[in-house]
């Protein structure tokens, strides 16, 4: 059993394999996790949480790396998570992103976690919440999520992250994906890498086509701006860092901020809840009171929404 209260400590000092441990805890559902987040509830709430998503081959990991290269020359600490694909055979996340943004692995002020979707859907590990929270209370004054690249389903970013980055390419179909539902929807900043590319400014044109062609917005809402990058040589960086800051003021000047992170600590205590109920009903799987319930269901004496509700009250009940 690892002392909770000393790993937090160290990781609030900036000690990488504290970090690393607190994150392990989380993503192991570990007995002690209840201990973890408690310790660390009075230590969050002051990083900067941006989410960057997009189709596979966009450029999501390199624009990751400059976005941290940009930050990292504002002094800021940085903490990334870059969600891969699950190995079929470990359970364990691929690394792909940590290999890419390797030139920041001796940088202390970066600390970069590749996690493993383990088959959660919408881009996201189930245990993302948790680890963001970790990386706040471990001082990181900005930590970029990054989503596995699986395509439009990836709309779950826009509910853990304060700003949400779409990243396009061109020559990639994303002209007629713009006319999609999706995760053309969720952006509240929208750059269009690979800039260099033939194309570039058609994709530009027809995200600002389908833009319009939204919600119509009161004066003062805020209108996602389009930028664009060559993230691999780091142009357009700043831009979109600029971007990235005046969403986070105008979100403060309208209470949208606020907001979101009411409705995200909202859907954490849901989702937990839920899995918990989950969790006692799996237990239940030759249970005498699951079968009584099967029984009367047979018998024509309760029907299946009138027997769940006297199972979920029993469950409640303890």
């Amino acid at each position: 059993m690892q002392d909770v209260s000393t790993l937090v400590a160290r990781a609030r000092e900036g000690a990488p394999r504290a970090v690393a441990r607190l994150i392990s805890l989380v993503e192991g559902a570990s007995p002690q996790l209840r201990e973890v987040m408690a310790a660390l509830a009075p230590l969050t709430g002051n990083a900067y949480v941006v989410g960057l998503t997009g189709s596979p081959g966009v450029g999501k990991s390199t624009s990751t790396s400059a976005l941290v290269s940009a930050y990292r020359r504002q002094g800021k600490r940085v903490g990334v998570l870059a969600v891969d694909p699950s190995s079929p055979f470990s359970g364990g996340a691929l690394l792909g992103d940590r290999v890419r943004m390797s030139e920041h692995a001796s940088d202390p002020g970066v600390y970069i976690r590749s996690m493993a979707t383990r088959g959660h859907l919408g881009g996201l590990a189930w245990s993302a919440p948790q680890a963001i929270r970790v990386l706040d209370a471990a001082g990181c004054d900005v930590v970029l999520v990054e989503t596995v690249g699986v395509g439009q389903s990836e709309v779950e970013i826009a509910s853990q992250a304060d700003t949400s980055v779409v990243l396009l390419a061109p020559g990639m179909g994303d002209g007629i994906q713009a006319a999609k539902a999706g995760i053309l929807e969720i952006g509240d900043v929208y750059v269009v890498n690979k800039a260099d590319r033939d194309g570039a400014d058609a994709t530009a044109r027809d995200l600002n086509h389908m833009l319009g062609l939204g919600e119509s917005r009161a004066p003062g809402d805020w209108r996602p701006p389009i930028v664009k990058t060559v993230a691999s040589r780091g142009e357009g960086v700043d831009e979109v860092v600029e971007a990235l800051e005046k969403h986070h003021a105008w979100m403060e000047e309208h209470g949208v901020l606020a907001e979101r992170r009411l409705a995200r600590a909202a859907r954490e205590v849901e989702t937990i809840a839920v899995t918990t109920l989950r969790e006692r009903i799996d237990d239940l799987h030759g249970d005498r009171r699951l079968g009584a319930l099967a029984e009367r269901i047979i018998g024509g004496e309760l029907d299946p929404y009138r027997a769940a509700d006297e199972l979920v009250a029993g469950l409640t009940r303890g």
